[in-house]
């Protein structure tokens, strides 16, 4: 098949799916709230269905997906994962017997950060989402320890060491910072590669205790796809999470000399295209006069020639705060000039009162945007609306 990687219209949200050249389906983030599974909301697209016709079926019927990443437990990135995917044990999948369309989908292996297991506090009260993730999590990695292996369904595999010898026992399904792997579900595939950037070990010192405490510990991955089974044709997509300006300017500390860890093909915009991740300054309050970091920009520019950047947010308005921000869109559109590529935005393509996935083919000669399908008649004829946001509206 064509590879591609599909952005769902989620709002100041992430959902993005990559399939690989052999079917592998690969989901990073979700958010599927309430009112785009009310079939009697003309407004809310039905990301649900947009996702399950994209994902492939195993033997027994089951949608599913080889591997999911959870960037970091926000709501905005976890939103519906009760609703729709199947947690616990493989053997206890109860759904068989049910319509497609009602089938859970199964997750093959989970990818995330340690930063889960620890990251409730005060600043961060985790929603209930964001705690069934933990708890998954938590069983998967009970069950590695016990067993020295797992089964499809119950794999996982941690993005990053943890302080204190916390991770030292799970080497075999630990991806430490700066390693580039291409296990995916318990075997090595031959049509991608991903490089962790983020999160670092963690360390004690008040500077990372600080950083973590903020919305900045997100996995960062740049993968690799392969657009043909020779492997002569590979692009990166750059993908990262809420990682806000901090994280940028530290990665493009490590990886000034070597530039090329960071060239991507296709970025998605970190933080819903936010100010915060290209500056230290409030666009509240400093409005035009904020500054950009320059460490934090250059990390962010390595884009190749035709790259594309994609903003998962609601439309981009000037004058509407941020995130989404006007001037951050700009940045990104200033980035891509010297290399002829495409900014576009889940919540203006192909329009703001009818968007509909954005699919990116990595075809052999560079990824194509892909025509989005058509917009149901109920959506093309509703009147813009107010983005919802959160899981309950």
């Amino acid at each position: 098949m064509q590879p591609v990687i599909s952005f769902f219209p989620v709002g100041n949200g992430d959902m993005s799916l990559i399939r690989l050249l052999d079917g592998t389906a690969i989901l990073i983030d979700c958010r599927i709230r309430l009112a785009a599974d009310d079939p009697s909301d003309p407004d809310a697209r039905d990301v649900a269905k947009d996702l399950r016709d994209r994902l492939p079926r195993d033997d027994n019927g089951r949608p599913y997906v080889d591997a999911f990443l959870l960037s970091h437990p926000d709501e905005d990135h976890c939103c519906g994962l009760r609703r729709h995917f199947h947690l616990g044990a493989a053997e206890d999948y109860a759904d068989d017997s049910k319509p497609d369309e009602e089938k859970k989908i199964f997750i093959r292996e989970m990818w995330s950060s340690p930063i889960i297991f620890r990251r409730k506090s005060k600043l961060h009260v985790l929603c209930e989402d964001a705690k069934a993730w933990a708890a998954e999590a938590r069983r998967r990695v009970k069950l590695f320890r016990e067993q020295g292996w797992a089964s499809e369904g119950n794999r996982i595999l941690i993005m990053g060491e943890d302080k204190d010898g916390k991770t030292d026992d799970l080497g075999a399904i630990l991806i430490k910072s700066d390693d580039v792997f291409s296990r995916i579900n318990g075997a090595t595939n031959n049509y991608f590669s991903a490089r962790l950037l983020a999160p670092s070990l963690v360390c004690d010192d008040e500077e990372e205790i600080d950083l973590r405490a903020k919305n900045r510990s997100s996995v960062i991955l740049n993968f690799e796809i392969w657009a043909t089974p020779v492997g002569m044709n590979r692009y990166r997509f750059l993908t990262g999470g809420d990682a806000e300006v901090d994280i940028w300017e530290r990665l493009w500390e490590r990886y000034e000399a070597t530039p090329d860890v960071l060239e991507y093909d296709i970025l998605e915009t970190p933080h819903h295209c936010s100010w915060r991740v290209l500056s230290h300054d409030s666009w509240s309050n400093y409005g035009e006069a904020a500054q950009v970091s320059a460490g934090a920009r250059a990390a962010l520019s390595q884009a190749r020639y035709g790259a594309k950047i994609v903003a998962s947010c609601k439309p981009i308005v000037e004058g509407d705060g941020d995130p989404p921000c006007t001037r951050a869109k700009r940045e990104f559109e200033a980035i891509l000039d010297p290399v002829d590529g495409k900014f576009v935005c889940t919540g203006e393509t192909p329009h703001t009162w009818a968007p509909a996935p954005i699919d990116i083919d990595i075809a052999a000669g560079g990824p194509r945007l892909r025509e989005p399908r058509t917009a149901t008649a109920a959506a093309a004829t509703a009147a813009a609306a107010a983005p919802r946001a959160g899981c309950g509206d």
